[in-house]
């Protein structure tokens, strides 16, 4: 479900092939269900849920698949007994990763992330290793072109979207991306949506404190790394400190 710094593996390109837009569509249902689990499958009190369900259309996922993932969490269908996990590790350069994925088998997927791993000079941490090195923070990827209205404005720009998103409360904004306090993410995403700068995702996002730089050999190493935590069937996000 972006740089990895903030990457989410389902933000995968609209022309995916039909066995990656499965995987994308498997990976969506796991993230409603466990939504629908925690706060319940109305859309108007659960934010979260909303914007996964725009995402997934998004992404023209059937809506009988989004159904079936709330029914799963309200326990009208059975599915399977799913769980949040979180692991920390190091990849190519000793660049800090955070993983957190969904998935019915604890185990099972540490097994296939630490495996994963290990092909790309890369180890599991303790708890807490890594975490350290970054912060939870909201993060909205807004489209500067826009303005008053959601369409092309004379006047509006890098500028307007820096001017709106910190009067809206936002702690920083770099290019296109404007950074929150966890607590503030819906209201910033709302007053921009507002003011017709349009957005094209909201989330709590583990960001790195600081970005490292490695060689040109250990980020080729890191983009393999990644793909292939994005094709395993349990990660739903990938954060890592690389500069890119």
């Amino acid at each position: 479900m972006s740089g990895h710094s903030h990457a989410k593996t389902v933000a995968a390109t609209k022309n995916a092939n039909d066995a990656k837009k499965g995987k994308i569509f498997s990976k969506m249902g796991r993230v409603i269900t466990i939504a629908v689990k925690e706060k319940g499958a109305d859309v108007t009190s659960n934010i979260q849920l909303k914007a996964l369900i725009e995402k997934a259309r998004e992404f023209n996922m059937p809506n009988e698949n989004i159904q079936r993932a709330i029914k799963k969490g309200t326990g009208e269908l059975v599915g399977e007994d799913l769980q949040e996990v979180s692991f920390e590790g190091f990849g190519p350069g000793g660049i800090a990763l955070i993983i957190e994925g969904i998935t019915d088998n604890k185990n099972r997927t540490l097994g296939e992330i630490k495996g994963i791993l290990g092909q790309y000079e890369g180890k599991m941490a303790g708890e807490g290793a890594v975490r350290w090195m970054f912060e939870r923070r909201g993060v909205i990827v807004a489209d500067p072109s826009t303005g008053s209205t959601g369409s092309p404005q004379a006047g509006s720009g890098q500028e307007n979207l820096e001017e709106t998103a910190i009067e809206a409360g936002a702690d920083d904004i770099r290019e296109n991306i404007v950074y929150t306090k966890p607590e503030d993410l819906e209201a910033v995403k709302k007053s921009l949506e507002q003011k017709g700068i349009k957005t094209e995702s909201g989330s709590l996002d583990w960001v790195p404190k600081e970005e490292v730089m490695i060689s040109d050999k250990d980020k080729e190493k890191s983009e393999k790394l990644f793909e292939m935590l994005d094709d395993n069937d349990a990660v739903q996000n990938i954060y890592s400190n690389l500069k890119v």
